[in-house]
């Protein structure tokens, strides 16, 4: 949904028109609902078994897990019966020699330090989670038709005026709620009990830009309005946060397989591909190298909440500083990959706390008779837009440009692109690349530290790079081996 929503904020942009706040708040439900899933199931199933060892998990004592889990967290479900019943499920998957879910990783690795009650709640834990962000992807069907990819969203609002019914919203309430009970009761002591085995990764990963274009707003008003503040933040220099501005983009292409040597804003990008070999000191990448006034930045949850927590956001600061405290580290330690995994909890514990008042404010709207959903619009002659939006995985932008009523230029850069680029024309690496120098590797063979910088950004090169044959029009998939 996050690009469906970038576009139509960039054509109503090119074609000027105000959309009425009941498809304001429609969209930002979507997009919170959007966050809670995400992040859930980015931490558990993408990101967790980074740090947990599941095979471990078989050696823990279940009363012992019980325990702990009764200490760490207000989960609607324990005992040691549970825990012994999700620990023999485990032995099944292990002694059938087909982990299934939990295949492809590097169990007994050195760099685990979680214990084996541990390892064992987390792994029950990440069941659990499979069943919640099932629950978690149905409020984007409510008044979004389905999930994924909505159908409610249109140039001028959305289309879900029928849906705005008292059961309707009454059910979103619901999965909303059981979303967010599981986020503050079993997410965030989840992270906080990882982390307090790995507090030496708030040293580690960290990278040095951070640019967020804001998200979430709470008025027509923008930025000004955005629950998630808009913002760049360079050299880590938190009292220097300053207002983001889209005109200070520029896409590079010296390291990337692409025509050209000039550095262009997306108003007149050019995606013209030119392969050639692999070359560290050449052209080595795909992905082209977005600069904000020439410096890389990284996009996301970090960025997000370092932009937020600059600009004194109560919602923001008062999770960072209850974390830092509970962890006993500082709010420095945020600049790493530990303070990235935990950023994006933080923001999904803010942001789906703030949607209760977003559906309060729609319900206020209908009970005084405001239906309005969509403003009529008509297609100018020519027209230029950006739509700016922050989603999970960080900064996104869509700009268009229009000549006589149709598409003259479209591009685009997502976050992945932002946080995977190669170097630029004076050598800046990109955020993912500075992230790894220094990174303690216990075995080369078995990388699991550098999988941890890496999956806390949450890559989607799908996301930045398509292959497709340009005959048939026919998309490629390609296995590295």
């Amino acid at each position: 949904m996050v690009h469906y929503l970038s576009s139509v904020r960039a054509v109503e942009d090119a074609v000027g028109v105000k959309i009425p706040d009941n498809a304001r708040i429609i969209r930002n439900l979507m997009h919170g609902a959007q966050f809670q899933h995400d992040h859930i199931v980015h931490f558990y199933h993408l990101h967790a078994l980074d740090w947990v060892d599941v095979v471990s998990a078989l050696k823990a004592d279940p009363k012992k897990t019980a325990a702990l889990a009764d200490n760490v967290s207000n989960a609607p479900w324990g005992g040691a019966v549970y825990f012994k019943n999700v620990q023999q499920r485990l032995k099944t998957f292990v002694d059938s020699g087909q982990l299934g879910p939990f295949n492809n990783a590097y169990w007994g690795h050195p760099a685990y330090k979680l214990p084996p009650e541990a390892n064992l709640m987390a792994t029950a834990h990440y069941i659990e989670a499979l069943r919640l962000q099932a629950k978690a992807a149905r409020m984007h069907a409510i008044f979004g038709g389905k999930n994924p990819h909505l159908q409610s969203f249109v140039v001028g609002g959305v289309t879900c005026v029928k849906d705005l019914t008292p059961d309707r919203i009454a059910e979103f309430l619901y999965l909303w709620k059981e979303t967010q009970d599981f986020v503050k009761n079993v997410y965030l002591p989840d992270i906080l009990a990882v982390a307090s085995f790995y507090k030496d990764w708030g040293a580690i990963g960290g990278t040095t830009n951070f640019l967020a274009w804001g998200d979430l707003p709470e008025s027509e008003k923008e930025p000004e309005s955005l629950f998630m503040p808009r913002g760049v933040i360079l050299n880590r220099d938190l009292k220097g946060v300053k207002m983001a501005n889209h005109e200070a983009v520029t896409e590079h292409v010296a390291h990337s397989w692409y025509e050209g040597k000039t550095d262009r804003h997306p108003f007149n990008g050019e995606t013209k591909p030119q392969h050639g070999d692999y070359d560290t000191n050449g052209k080595y990448s795909w992905l082209k190298a977005p600069r904000y006034e020439g410096a890389p930045c990284e996009v996301g949850p970090l960025a997000r909440v370092l932009v937020a927590y600059a600009w004194g956001k109560k919602e923001i600061k008062d999770l960072v500083n209850t974390v830092a405290t509970k962890l006993s580290i500082p709010v420095t330690a945020l600049f790493s990959t530990l303070g990235r995994t935990a950023a994006r909890c933080i923001e999904t514990v803010a942001i789906g706390n703030a949607m209760e008042g977003w559906v309060m404010e729609l319900v206020g709207n209908l009970k005084k008779g405001n239906t309005a959903t969509y403003t009529p619009w008509t297609m100018p002659k020519s027209g230029m837009g950006v739509g700016l939006n922050d989603v999970a995985r960080g900064s996104l932008g869509h700009w268009i440009r229009i000549e006589n009523k149709k598409i003259a230029n479209y591009q685009y850069v997502v976050p992945s692109t932002w946080n995977l680029c190669p170097r630029d024309a004076e050598g800046k690496l990109g955020p993912v690349e500075e992230s790894l120098i220094g990174t303690p590797v216990a075995d080369p063979k078995r990388p699991v530290e550098i999988l941890r910088t890496v999956h806390s950004f949450d890559p989607c090169i799908a996301c930045g790079v398509h292959v497709i044959d340009p005959d048939s029009n026919q998309v490629y998939k390609v296995k590295a081996v």
